[in-house]
């Protein structure tokens, strides 16, 4: 049996890309390959895949209309067909996530929180919607600006990294409502954009966009609520340009977390440590093009694939599974305007 593995890409639909795009991994040959378009939508930026794999949900954008749209997703084939869409005025999400039938999306432009139920017949309308308030000191932070909405490993709260007010913000789902359980303000001007918990189900790591650090949190599942452990630069001390913090993964066997810099063009891989959860920093790996919105590592854990905007690239990476370090390999692929990656 070959070892391939069919990957999904969001993208920005400004200039030449059609919308989501399809490829294959050759885990067997670490080649990356067949890229097709796998579904013509407005910016779906941000995609996401149901447990049973049945489903691929994507932020969409029509017009002056956002929102999020459904697709029977073929496993074999990984051809995707359109179901339906929920679409209203104004800018779309930035994020979407998917756990037991309840679908999440962030707003970053209306710093709000939306859930929807989702089944057979696709997306239905929310039935829920929060507005978050306040502001920070960074000239970013004018407003809420909410960048990351999942939901915690036991599936019993709902949590949300907002940009604009320093906040990550938790919610318990209650008769299909969102209802405020906790909240934890971060060091100020950090801007708060994605998390990702150890696979234990006690830690997480928090990244921040505007100070491009991970702050390692310690999480209480009996009420929702995250404690500060650790602040580490994602960046170098001398790396004086801008850089914007991007995506944050942690490796299936929990012992290394990597993140995106865009500005530095970089991964970081950290090592956890496997007593406390907190991070000593490994190395700072160039991303192989310009702006590495997103990256993932793949399902058999030996590769890791960069997505870089500005240059339109994915970019295959070897991974030791010992030491957590990344070997850039002689495989990419060109996928316009690229945001997001995902395996089946």
């Amino acid at each position: 049996m070959e070892k391939k593995y069919i990957g999904y890409a969001g993208t920005y639909t400004r200039q030449s890309s059609e919308g989501i795009y399809s490829f294959v991994l050759d885990a067997e040959n670490g080649k990356l390959e067949d890229v097709k378009v796998a579904a013509k939508i407005g910016n779906p930026t941000y995609v996401t895949i149901s447990e049973d794999r049945d489903f691929l949900y994507s932020v969409a954008q029509d017009e002056k209309l956002g929102g999020v749209a459904a697709y029977q997703l073929n496993e074999a084939t990984g051809e995707l067909t359109f179901i339906n869409q929920r679409l209203q005025e104004g800018a779309p999400p930035c994020h979407v996530s998917i756990h037991q039938g309840e679908l999440l999306a962030g707003n970053y432009h209306l710093g709000t929180v939306s859930l929807y139920a989702v089944n057979q017949e696709g997306v239905q309308p929310a039935s829920s919607s929060v507005q978050h308030e306040g502001n920070g000191p960074h000239e970013r932070q004018e407003k809420p600006h909410v960048h990351f909405t999942g939901h915690t490993p036991d599936g019993n709260y709902v949590v949300v990294a907002d940009l604009g007010t320093d906040e990550l913000v938790t919610y318990k789902v209650v008769d299909k409502g969102l209802e405020h359980a906790s909240k934890l303000k971060v060091q100020a001007g950090s801007g708060p954009r994605h998390i990702t918990f150890h696979p234990n189900g006690k830690i997480a790591y928090l990244l921040t966009e505007l100070s491009s650090e991970v702050v390692v949190l310690d999480y209480d599942a009996s009420n929702g609520s995250f404690t500060e452990k650790q602040y580490i630069r994602a960046i170098p001390e001398d790396f004086t340009a801008t850089n914007d913090a991007s995506a944050i993964h942690i490796s299936a066997d929990g012992r290394f977390v990597y993140t995106g810099n865009r500005g530095h063009n970089s991964i970081t891989v950290f090592q956890v440590d496997s007593d406390s959860g907190e991070l000593s920093f490994v190395e700072h790996t160039p991303s192989g093009g310009e702006w590495p919105r997103d990256f993932v590592l793949d399902p058999t854990g030996a590769f890791l694939i960069a997505s870089n905007q500005n240059t339109g690239n994915l970019v295959l990476f070897a991974r030791d599974q010992e030491t957590g370090k990344l070997t850039k390999l002689d495989s990419e692929v060109q996928i316009p305007e690229v945001v997001c990656v995902k395996f089946l």
